[in-house]
């Protein structure tokens, strides 16, 4: 049994579905930084994000997904060498999620009477890059897409249908994206079952946590209370002293 790679796919499935960055979670729990672990994580989670979302990517409309896949497209391929070589330390983690944390509590105090069906290619492009910021390891994209949406004056739980709609492609396209790479550059046997291991992990707690995608339509300042914690014990304590694996 791969229990590292089995116990990081079962947080990161759950993870995915709240606004509080399942890779910078991975990234601080993790014994070391795993690249090809954190893709097969990603790839676990989007295999099974259509299925547990549904009803949420109904009626989405492309003048605003399109303008808001655009940023974070474009940022990951521009500078997506740069953010592995410098972020995903226990520093840029944390300053990510106080960062995130911030932008919740402020738009949570943002009136929000627009619905789904008002979002419009401005919409989009605010809400794309907010999600460009998410590179960063800690801010987490649907944080950031949730807080730009209500900030833009969406309610609740049209921001957070918004927020799916947007980052669905994102993940799906960048898990792609990184899983060809993964596949043409394939691991020795005992590792890649290791790394079967985590995405099957993840698809299955994604699955199976799929009422806490409904957390976005609800207030943020509690995942944003957390993710303060979260950013307070990364920035005392770094990475854990044990290891997952010996």
């Amino acid at each position: 049994m791969q229990f590292a790679e089995l116990a990081l796919g079962l947080l990161h499935g759950p993870a995915e579905l709240l606004p509080i960055s399942s890779s910078g979670h991975v990234s601080a729990l993790a014994p070391r930084r795993d690249k090809e672990l954190e893709v097969a994580l990603h790839l676990g989670s989007a295999a099974a994000l259509p299925l547990v979302l549904g009803s949420r990517l109904r009626g989405a409309r492309p003048a605003f997904v399109v303008p808001a896949i655009a940023p974070p497209a474009l940022a990951g391929l521009a500078l997506e060498d740069v953010v592995e070589r410098r972020l995903g330390t226990p520093g840029t983690v944390a300053a990510g999620l106080l960062a995130g944390a911030v932008a919740m509590l402020t738009a949570d105090r943002a009136r929000g009477r627009r619905t789904a069906a008002d979002a419009g290619v401005t919409d989009g492009l605010a809400v794309g890059l907010a999600q460009a910021t998410a590179l960063v390891p800690g801010v987490s994209r649907s944080a950031a897409a949730l807080a730009a949406a209500r900030l833009r004056g969406f309610g609740r739980a049209d921001a957070a249908a918004l927020s799916w709609q947007a980052g669905l492609p994102v993940l799906l396209g960048a898990a792609a994206l990184k899983g060809t790479r993964l596949v043409r550059r394939p691991p020795e046997r005992e590792r890649a079952r290791a790394l079967a291991t985590g995405a099957a992990a993840a698809a299955l707690a994604t699955f199976a946590a799929r009422p806490l995608a409904g957390a976005g339509e609800r207030a943020l300042w509690p995942w944003a209370l957390y993710r303060i914690a979260a950013a307070a014990a990364i920035a005392v304590h770094g990475r854990p002293p044990h290891r997952l694996r010996p």
